[in-house]
């Protein structure tokens, strides 16, 4: 097996961009428009309608990379250690979520998901029911007269009255009334009305950062045309379209909720030593028309590969899920990926998006896909599959280190001040099901406590 690299990648490696002056201020800049950051530029523009909560994306539209590109599934909180965040902002996220449904009238569905076991993998499903029960309600939540997690154990019989496709060597499985699907398009939009209609809130799309530089305070307001800030922050540098011209602003807070770019923008303000590398996990989905699931009506997973562990965190195993017409799509699997050796120093600024040649969906995956499903729905057959989509996961810690938590870290410009750079790390799923209590912290805990 050969060794996963890191990428150690900063933003304006090659030195493209100098310093330039800011000409104008923004509170809030929130990096990155998938769901995490649409989430939090949303709660932003709510909770300081008089601040300026302006969101940069890359792309011409909202959530072009992970969020466009994973099982719309909305999880339970099944999978992660008790007192990770992970579990915590599952659970909070999840309620939030399907309460944004409702309100908002975002399509989605509680079809509920089985976690189904072979013989040797009892266990597993056992320890999960058993984990369930003792799990406590997150922050902020109100707690119902039932548990956090409800789960019911299943004997191999009682699941196949829920799925009657499933293979009889099936003994047991874990049913999961909450976990449901939703589609996450219209959640996005959701999301963007707000900020748009917000009185401080701003998108602004196919615009990418190329610079940031910490930015110590001045007495002056201004000098001449040239913005002198009186606290703090961050000099930001900005290319809007396929234009040569680089703006700068001056931003009191940063958000780098950039996803598969997050710890390149993190670096660029990090000496070269302290670096964060950051390891990437492709995942492939294929689409399914043949015979062994017309019964199927839930999701099902099977147990995942935990590498010596109770929690599954590398992949969750070739799961089946459902989109909103009844669709049924099987994935992801986990094919993890390095970044180039050998990079020519005029492509350096390139390097950070390698990943972008890997989206590209092919049928050698299939064989492998259809040996995992076949242990727990025996009808498929392998003319059945096709390759549908592939999506990137950001990981920052290679597959034999284990569980990584999602990460939250703080940067400053210089002490004593409180106008952080906020990098969230490692945001990958439950990342979706996480988006509103994702920014429910970032927004009440985290910037919250600097009183703005």
């Amino acid at each position: 097996m050969s060794v996963i690299r890191g990428l150690k990648a900063a933003l304006n490696a090659s030195g493209k961009y100098r310093y330039k002056a800011p000409e104008t201020a923004v509170d809030f800049l929130v990096i990155g428009g998938g769901v995490v950051g649409l989430a939090i530029a949303q709660r932003l523009s709510a909770r300081y309608p008089s601040k300026t909560a302006i969101l940069v994306d890359r792309h011409a539209q909202a959530g072009e990379e992970t969020s466009s590109r994973n099982s719309e599934v909305i999880h339970a909180g099944l999978y992660y250690p008790d007192d990770s965040l992970k579990t915590r902002f599952c659970l909070r996220g999840r309620d939030l979520l399907y309460e944004r449904c409702e309100k908002y009238n975002i399509p989605h569905s509680r079809l509920g998901k089985l976690v189904v076991a072979l013989p040797h993998q009892r266990s597993y499903i056992e320890n999960l029911h058993a984990k369930s029960f003792k799990l406590k309600w997150p922050p902020r939540s109100i707690p119902s007269s039932g548990p956090v997690l409800p789960t019911e154990l299943l004997s191999g019989d009682q699941a196949r009255e829920y799925e009657p496709d499933l293979s009889k060597d099936i003994v047991g499985a874990l049913w999961s009334p909450t976990t449901g699907i939703i589609d996450s398009h219209a959640y996005l939009t959701s999301l963007e009305k707000d900020i748009v209609d917000s009185e401080g809130g701003q998108l602004v799309y196919s615009t990418r950062v190329v610079r940031i530089d910490p930015y110590k305070r001045s007495a002056q307001s201004y000098h001449g045309s040239e913005l002198v800030a009186a606290e703090d922050g961050w000099v930001v540098q900005i290319v809007t379209g396929r234009s040569e011209r680089n703006d700068a602003l001056f931003a009191r807070t940063i958000i780098n909720a950039a996803g598969l770019s997050s710890a390149v923008v993190l670096n660029s303000v990090l000496p070269e030593a302290k670096r964060i590398p950051l390891y990437y996990a492709r995942g492939s989905y294929g689409s399914y028309h043949g015979p062994g699931v017309s019964h199927v009506s839930h999701l099902i997973y099977p147990c995942p590969e935990t590498r010596g562990t109770i929690h599954g965190f590398h992949s969750l195993g070739t799961h089946l899920t459902l989109d909103l017409n009844g669709k049924v799509k099987f994935g992801p699997d986990i094919e993890w990926i390095s970044p180039p050796e050998d990079v020519h120093t005029s492509k350096v600024d390139e390097l950070p998006d390698f990943w972008t040649t890997h989206l590209v969906p092919n049928d050698t995956r299939l064989p492998e896909m259809y040996e995992a499903v076949k242990t727990y729905l025996p009808g498929v057959v392998p003319e059945g599959f096709q390759s549908d989509y592939v999506g990137i996961r950001p990981k920052i810690a290679a597959p034999e280190h284990g569980f990584q938590d999602f990460t939250f870290r703080e940067d400053y410009p210089s002490q004593d001040t409180r106008n952080p750079m906020i990098s969230l790390l490692n945001i990958e799923s439950p990342g979706l099901t996480s988006s509103l209590a994702i920014a429910e912290y970032v927004v009440e805990d985290m910037v919250g406590k600097y009183k703005y």
